[in-house]
């Protein structure tokens, strides 16, 4: 059993499988928080520039972000739903054929290990070897690049998501209720790029990746739309 036991423990898509996974978790999250640092700064932004007292900016803001924390909430419940959903249809059906077609599903893993550099007469033997005890976990890992535990609850996913949007939500808030109101404008900028350059480098440590071109897409995509939102509010405020 030497050779299906080296693809059940130290097959490289169940490395790839559990790095993806926590790279979405990680995706999922830096996004959230983005998603409430920026869009309750802006909307913030938009409602200073309209000459509003600190009443109506406080309550524009904390309606966004209950508004903001649900829909992300809603939005990644649906996502993750529909995600698992296909998983489990794609399990059943791996699991219907390997019921209902042993060989052709036998050949079809020789094909796949086949790809990987192994000779037919190994592979032919290894996959004898995997269908002798239970052949799903390998024709999901090998065929469709997944495992049976690692389906991701949809709850879970949306409560982190709603829980992430709250946090970068909370950033600008304390800056409104901290700031006074001739430099409030100022001080919510100011704290939402220090958030986001924060969490470019963050969650570019984490992946691995450039913390430099992490900090500076989200300072620069961060500043346009507080620069779009304030100048929407100046004017359109102005009009009223």
């Amino acid at each position: 059993m030497a050779i299906s036991q080296a693809l059940l423990g130290h097959s490289g898509e169940a490395h790839n499988t559990g790095h993806n996974s926590r790279l979405n978790w990680l995706r999922a999250g830096v996004l959230g928080a983005n998603d409430g640092i920026v869009s309750v700064a802006a909307l913030l932004l938009g409602i200073i520039a309209t000459g509003a007292s600190e009443g109506p900016i406080l309550t524009a803001g904390i309606a966004a972000t209950v508004a903001g924390a649900v829909s992300m909430s809603l939005g990644e419940y649906v996502s993750v739903s529909a995600q698992r959903d296909s998983e489990k249809m794609l399990m059943d059906k791996e699991r219907t054929e390997l019921a209902e077609l042993p060989e052709a599903e036998k050949e079809e893993l020789v094909g796949i290990l086949q790809t990987y550099g192994i000779a037919r007469a190994t592979a032919e033997q290894a996959a004898t070897e995997i269908n002798a005890g239970d052949p799903l976990p390998v024709h999901l890992r090998l065929e469709l690049g997944m495992t049976e535990g690692e389906l991701t609850s949809p709850l879970a996913a949306a409560a982190s998501s709603a829980a992430a949007f709250l946090l970068g939500a909370l950033l600008p808030m304390l800056a409104v209720l901290i700031a006074p109101q001739d430099v409030m404008a100022w001080i919510v900028t100011i704290v939402t790029l220090v958030a986001l350059a924060t969490t470019g480098v963050v969650s570019a440590h984490l992946a691995g990746t450039s913390r430099l071109r992490s900090m500076l897409r989200l300072l620069v995509g961060g500043s346009a739309g507080l620069a779009l939102t304030y100048f929407a509010g100046a004017l359109f405020g102005g009009m009223a």
